[in-house]
């Protein structure tokens, strides 16, 4: 048990990294954009870092349980926990933002192109030549 909490101490430089990183993230977006756009970034960001430190950890976890190391497990375990609470933490915070902001809440719609659904005949032949020409025609 003492080991464990040991261990758990360990993960406070992790802990300070990453809110070091947000506060740097939230202030040059919020600085360079919006506030609201800093906010979107960081919980975009901090989803996806957050997600990746829990699954590698959890694989490193993983591996240490069948390699049977005890040490390596608490301390990959500590750090996976430190992952999965800041991506409970950061989905808390999307929720949040989107009830308080419900402009962010849907997805930007994007353009589509439509076909050009006009056939080519004789006569639309016919007038593109005689509009191409009438460019070269001189000019009083």
């Amino acid at each position: 048990m003492i080991g464990l909490i040991a261990r758990l101490s360990r993960s406070v430089p992790l802990i300070i990294a990453l809110a070091v990183l947000a506060v740097i993230i939230y202030f040059v977006v919020a600085y360079l954009r919006t506030p609201a756009r800093a906010k979107e970034v960081l919980i975009r960001v901090f989803t996806v870092l957050c997600s990746v430190i829990a699954v590698a950890f959890a694989l490193v976890s993983l591996y240490a349980v069948i390699d049977g190391n005890q040490a390596v497990l608490e301390l990959a375990a500590s750090f996976a926990g430190v992952g999965l609470v800041g991506l409970v933490i950061t989905r808390i915070c999307a929720a949040v933002f989107k009830k308080h902001n419900p402009h962010y809440a849907e997805p930007a719609q994007r353009a589509t192109v439509q076909p050009d659904t006009t056939s080519v005949t004789r006569s639309t032949v016919f007038w593109k030549i005689y509009d191409l020409l009438g460019n070269f025609r001189p000019k009083r």
